[in-house]
């Protein structure tokens, strides 16, 4: 009980054992015995209960949660509100299968999204249980409305490890390595990374500030439907509107918009995936907003429930008019997910998504003056609370350092931060919509020291 009331009243991290600790030893090598070897683990964080942005591990150790379960934990973990809907809707029914019964809270969150989702034309949805499942349907779907089989996707793009998202990632070759040829027929071509920019422009000399657009949204209607891709046989362009697994790379509006526009054109869909993005975590309900995009199908999941296994699959209702037995999933839209995130939206409309506005803004302040002080950060970026540090060797080669990421994370941990990488170098700070001004100023603290500590060895 003492734990308990100490990690609930705790907002900084408290350590007190060596990490990892006796019992979070125990618990890892337990894991290394029966547990999938396809796992990733940066470091041994043994999470035994966690409230708001906080997490308390097995030996007592508390943490700053800078991760959110990779931005799934939106509302923080545990919060009092999400909590009291699920264990009332627990009372009433754990499951009905919602691809052959109804129950009215499924339309009600359905209705909600229609009206969230950008766009101001009417939508339906479909709902499952990750952000892979929703990948799967958009993309069914568009195969479905267009009777079209080929795909355009972007290097760096993540959207999910099942077979047919698997073929539109392109992040890792390790997530591909040994699974043989793709299931789905894509193309993929270069992000709008002006960082790095791929074609060794800049946006003053690629279009981007022109109507024309950029050149990498360009490439597609002036090089691929000319060559690999008829345009008449593509059924959409896929995209995450922020890349998240590639580095949380933030594109011009234009690229959006050009692809909006070549898409039209040749009447492809084009699909956002807002798995990560989506739900408040960019200072906005979901990241298209920023850049004035609207795309045809939209993709939920993550931060959609406060870590319940949800995520939803949001079309042009025009659009998503397959019949019954086309699409389906035992477990998706399950009750428990669904009362969840119902209760999540109306945190995130009472002052969520304000506070992840102003918080984001707080901390890409705070890392840019870090800039001046540390040469290895060769970028800062993002929208809210979606905010990527990039490590570079050296500013004018921009070479990654990969190993400093690595250290970063661990070093983090050592000091109670949880963070993750993402892209080649990159740190990932997705921390529950609930934090404040004292653990932001704690985050930039903690990486300052961090990076001070690492630079003479990376």
């Amino acid at each position: 009980m003492q734990a308990t009331a100490e990690l609930k009243h705790t907002k900084l991290p408290v350590l007190k054992t060596a990490l990892p600790g006796p019992v979070a030893q125990q618990v890892v090598a337990h894991d290394a015995q029966y547990i999938s070897p396809s796992y990733t683990r940066p470091y041994p964080l043994v999470i035994k209960r966690a409230k708001g942005a906080m997490i308390e591990d097995v030996d007592g150790n508390i943490f700053l949660d800078f991760n959110a379960g990779v931005a799934v934990c939106s509302t923080g973990h545990a919060h009092p509100h999400v909590v009291e809907a699920i264990k009332k809707q627990v009372d009433d029914f754990l499951h009905i299968c919602s691809a052959d019964y109804y129950f009215p809270q499924m339309p009600q969150l359905a209705e909600k999204l229609n009206q969230l989702a950008p766009g101001a034309h009417d939508k339906r949805v479909h709902f499952g249980n990750s952000g892979a499942e929703a990948v799967e349907g958009a993309v069914k779907l568009a195969m479905y409305a267009t009777r079209r089989q080929k795909l355009i996707g972007f290097f760096g793009a993540f959207h999910g490890r099942t077979m047919g998202a698997l073929s539109l990632t392109a992040s890792k070759f390790k997530q591909r390595a040994g699974f043989g040829p793709q299931a789905l027929d894509v193309t993929h071509v270069p992000y709008a990374n002006c960082y790095r920019c791929p074609y060794n422009l800049t946006q003053e000399t690629c279009g981007a500030k022109e109507s024309k657009g950029p050149h990498c949204a360009r490439v597609i209607e002036e090089l691929l439907f000319k060559t690999t891709v008829p345009a008449d046989e593509c059924a959409a362009i896929v995209l995450e509107p922020i890349q998240g697994e590639g580095g949380y790379i933030v594109p011009p509006a234009s690229f959006l918009q050009t692809i909006r526009e070549i898409a039209d054109r040749y009447d492809i869909k084009v699909i956002a995936d807002e798995v990560q993005s989506g739900f408040g975590r960019t200072g906005k309900m979901y990241a298209s907003e920023h850049f004035g995009f609207v795309p045809d199908i939209l993709t939920s999941a993550k931060g959609i429930a406060s870590g319940l296994p949800l995520s939803a699959t949001i079309a042009r209702a025009d659009l998503m008019t397959w019949g019954p037995g086309a699409h389906a999933s035992t477990f998706g839209g399950n009750p428990v997910a669904i009362a969840a995130s119902l209760a999540t939206l109306e945190l995130l409309e009472d002052g969520l998504i304000e506070n992840a506005a102003q918080m984001g803004d707080y901390l890409l302040d705070g890392f840019r003056d870090l800039m001046g002080k540390h040469a290895i950060i060769g970028d800062v970026r993002g929208k809210g609370l979606m905010i990527g540090i990039e490590l570079v060797k050296d500013r004018a080669t921009k070479e990654p350092v990969p190993a400093a990421m690595v250290r970063v994370e661990t070093e983090c941990f050592k000091r109670g931060l949880i963070t993750l990488g993402c892209g080649q170098s990159t740190i990932r700070l997705s921390p529950p919509l609930v934090i404040d001004k004292d653990q932001c100023d704690f985050a930039l603290k903690t990486i300052d020291e961090v990076l001070t500590a690492i630079t003479p060895t990376v």
